[in-house]
């Protein structure tokens, strides 16, 4: 895809494309575990994609396997690492196609136990011919006994483990699915209805017209808005968006007073209509007594995850005289963003003074506007 990361970590719709298609069959199926084969190197964008799922499907995953050179070594890494729990039936699917129906992946758990082995097919549309190396059609198969095969691909654990075990000590490295590997060993294999709605990912094309998808699927756009005031007090910096700043006097509050993670935290709460960060978090319980503001704002996105939506964008806007804000700009952007798992181009942060009015003006203290806009179910 001449991307700069593999597709499967590539955002999608405010997520890594891996967390929409692990978000998918965690709601179609109630699985027992979910194991992601992954590459040695890419550990620390699979932890990220992991921090993008609802709580619910956070809890379905298992360790994740490490994958080898080729497709073959990396299921059988995958299915090594759940022999020991014995399952009954195995759906092996591509991280890459985020669109697993709860039909479809019922469909593949049934032709896995009536048949051993198993995919989702798609009848074609278009007419295939077989051609030579300079393109000399050679033969047109009858496309009535053809079908496009996708995932999940599902088989009995013990037949496809066996399969892949012996194809793997024979040298066999060069079978495109696993279906094809379940053929090797000398295993019936079988189609059943495919979704054609089950795409893949495989170009940028592909990416944009799942995003679309995703965004459309994600329902409506909510706005909220959060608003929030703490008065300096002595001390030798202040919080503000998460970054700690050298300063004169700190803000006083029940917290660390980070008013601008206390504003966005309750945009979003808002835009939920999920009450505000007092309900969620109330000052009357000593366990928030200095507690870090992340700890708001990460809770306020989590709620968000669990309601299936998105965070499309960020704005916080500062009312002070000090300090200035400029110095810190990029920083507190980066901040938020990594707080709130979105990148950062979805989050703006803006400083204005009240013209030496009010509290503000009398440096007194520092006020906070934020607007949350999010797509939700």
């Amino acid at each position: 895809m001449g991307a700069e990361r593999p597709k499967q970590y590539l955002s999608c719709a405010g997520r890594p494309l891996l967390a929409h298609t692990l978000e998918a069959l965690d709601g179609a199926w109630p699985f027992s575990a979910i194991t992601v084969a992954i590459h040695a190197a890419d550990r620390a964008l699979y932890e990220e994609a992991l921090a993008r799922l609802s709580p619910k499907a956070g809890a379905a995953m298992g360790p994740p396997a490490i994958g080898g050179v080729t497709r073959q070594q990396s299921v059988l890494a995958g299915l090594e690492a759940i022999a020991a729990k014995q399952p009954d039936i195995v759906l092996i699917h591509d991280a890459a196609r985020p669109f697993p129906s709860a039909a479809l992946v019922r469909g593949a758990v049934e032709a896995a136990a009536a048949h051993g082995a198993a995919a989702p097919g798609t009848p074609l549309s278009d007419t295939i011919k077989q051609v030579d190396a300079e393109g000399r059609v050679l033969a047109t198969p009858p496309r009535a006994f053809l079908r496009a095969v996708q995932t999940p691909q599902a088989f009995r654990f013990s037949l496809i483990l066996e399969a892949h075990r012996r194809a793997a000590r024979a040298g066999i490295a060069d079978l495109t699915d696993d279906v094809a590997v379940a053929e090797w060993a000398g295993a019936p294999a079988y189609v059943f209805e495919g979704d054609p709605a089950n795409i893949k990912v495989t170009t940028m094309q592909d990416l944009k017209a799942a995003e679309a998808r995703l965004k459309g699927a994600a329902g409506e756009i909510r706005v909220g808005q959060g608003f929030d005031v703490h008065a300096f007090a002595p001390g030798d910096h202040v919080w503000l968006c998460g970054v700690r700043i050298p300063h004169a006097k700190s803000l006083s509050g029940h917290s660390d007073a980070d008013v601008a993670l206390h504003a966005l935290a309750d945009a979003i709460y808002g835009a939920l209509a999920e009450s505000d960060i007092g309900a969620h978090f109330p000052p009357s319980d000593p366990q928030w007594k200095g507690a870090a503001s992340h700890v708001f704002l990460a809770h306020a996105v989590e709620r968000v995850r669990a309601r299936w939506g998105f965070i499309c964008h960020l704005d916080v806007t500062l009312v002070c005289e000090t300090p200035k804000i400029g110095p810190h700009r990029e920083a507190m952007r980066a901040r938020i963003a990594e707080i709130a798992g979105v990148e950062v181009e979805r989050v703006a942060v803006k400083a204005t003074t009240s013209e030496g009015l009010g509290f503000t003006g009398r440096g007194e203290g520092v006020a906070c506007l934020a607007t949350a806009t999010l797509r939700v179910p």
